[in-house]
């Protein structure tokens, strides 16, 4: 099947006082569409700094990250944000919720940036909202939700779009065990009816049986990569 993102040779160094770090050192990797990728590794490894340089949230020192042949790498910041409104939806660990907002408002606060009209926007807000099991919580603001209400939250607003690519930021990383189970469920059951590729950063080794594919990375390298029971 052909890549639907390509990463190529990516490297990335920061200065930290006189030392200079390198983060990711010479990272391939190609993704076909629809995989549930998870990027596993210890504070450190590199994975955050990867999912960042995936997303065009950072530049790498050298390499690129094509997206069906386009060039992230190589865009411009203002024609980056909008792709990224386009065809990226974004999970993190700390939810991101806007306090003042109800949970609908949240949701479905992506489309405002596309024109879409308010009944519209709202009305696909609170479809989602209670697919994802949130049907009494349509008019609470985050502080009125338990963390697991939150990152349903979050997840519906990451859906809200109907975007090509998720990116996840250890999206369970402040909820416990059997909130875990349920939003991963939901995250799974999610992206697989939806054709979405989702691409998942965690040092967490049980989230990543979810997934299709485990890359394996320390120190800014890949050092294994684990595909169906089968390690490379």
């Amino acid at each position: 099947m052909a890549a639907f993102i390509e990463i190529k040779n990516l490297t990335k160094k920061y200065r930290l006082g006189q030392e200079i770090i390198t983060a990711l050192d010479n990272v391939n990797l190609s993704i076909v569409q629809g995989e549930f990728l998870c990027i596993l590794g210890t504070s450190g490894s590199g994975k955050t700094t990867l999912l960042h340089i995936m997303a065009g949230l950072e530049k790498p020192v050298r390499g690129e990250v094509l997206v069906k042949g386009v060039s992230l790498t190589k865009m411009k910041e203002k024609d980056m944000a909008y792709f990224r409104r386009k065809h990226m939806g974004f999970i993190f660990q700390s939810y991101n919720l806007i306090p003042t907002l109800t949970a609908v408002e949240n949701v479905a606060l992506p489309l405002i940036f596309d024109g879409v009209e308010k009944r519209e926007r709202e009305k696909r807000a609170r479809d989602l909202l209670i697919q994802l099991g949130l049907k009494e919580r349509l008019k609470n603001k985050p502080t009125e939700m338990s963390g697991g209400q939150q990152q349903r939250v979050s997840i519906a607003r990451a859906l809200v779009n109907n975007p090509k690519i998720i990116f996840a930021d250890e999206p369970t990383g402040n909820l416990d065990s059997k909130t875990t189970k349920e939003i991963m469920d939901i995250l799974y059951e999610r992206v697989k009816a939806s054709g979405v590729t989702l691409i998942m950063v965690t040092h967490d080794l049980d989230l990543a049986h979810y997934a299709d594919r485990v890359i394996h990375m320390v120190d800014g390298q890949i050092t294994k990569i684990v595909e169906k029971g089968v390690s490379a």
